[in-house]
């Protein structure tokens, strides 16, 4: 059987147009569940006891339930109480109920991280708690966490293959469908594989440099 290239090559354009939707997913997923994390990091800074249980309670369930669940029940489920969402959107409210989870663990340990003597003193010179945040823990906890923070941007990004279960029509939902209607099925592979690869690597070598420049103040220099 000889490996059908005028056919890939026809093929390209629609799988561009499915890596454009995976980064896009993956974008606004990263987006919104740092910015779960980091309001979870403020309620655990400043021991608020009810929330903190809430938060806690929330990374356990989040942490401990497959993505794949939760997209089917918000996509399957939420419709028998009247709410219907589309696939884009089930999907990124799914995984931003699991990346909020893991990211909030990584800003957590960021922040355990910050000497303690740091915080009292900016509290001793009149600082707010959310200026105390702001300026003295945040900037610290996300330096700190920098590594484990784009390591699970990355993992968040390859997770965007679960949502070809809702129809979103990312890299492996456009190669189901091709070997469905044209039973391309190792010329597929091939294209999705290749893709996949030069994608994910790609973005984890440039994540690996922003962060050695961060790491060490060289950012924009």
């Amino acid at each position: 059987m000889s490996f059908d290239w005028p056919f890939v090559v026809s093929t390209l354009p629609a799988f561009l147009k499915a890596v454009g939707v995976t980064l896009q997913v993956g974008a606004i997923a990263i987006a919104c569940s740092l910015l779960v994390a980091l309001l979870n990091s403020a309620i655990l800074v400043w021991r608020v006891p009810f929330l903190r249980r809430l938060v806690g309670l929330y990374v356990e369930v989040a942490r401990n339930t497959p993505l794949l669940i939760q997209l089917f029940f918000i996509y399957f489920a939420l419709p028998v109480i009247g709410i219907r969402l589309s696939g884009f959107a089930a999907a990124i409210i799914a995984m931003t109920f699991l990346g909020g989870a893991y990211l909030t663990e990584v800003l957590r340990a960021g922040v355990e991280a910050v000497p303690r003597a740091q915080i009292e003193s900016g509290l001793s010179i009149g600082l707010s708690r959310w200026q105390l945040l702001r300026h003295v823990i945040l900037p610290q906890a996300g330096l700190l966490s920098l590594p484990a923070l784009f390591a699970n941007f990355i993992f968040l990004l390859k997770e965007t293959t679960v949502v070809s279960a809702v129809a979103v029509p990312e890299i492996l939902y456009t190669t189901k469908s091709y070997i469905a209607l044209y039973y391309k099925t190792y010329e597929m592979l091939a294209v999705m594989t290749a893709l996949c690869v030069l994608l994910f690597l790609t973005l984890s070598l440039l994540l690996g440099v922003l962060e050695r420049r961060l790491q060490h103040g060289q950012f924009g220099s």
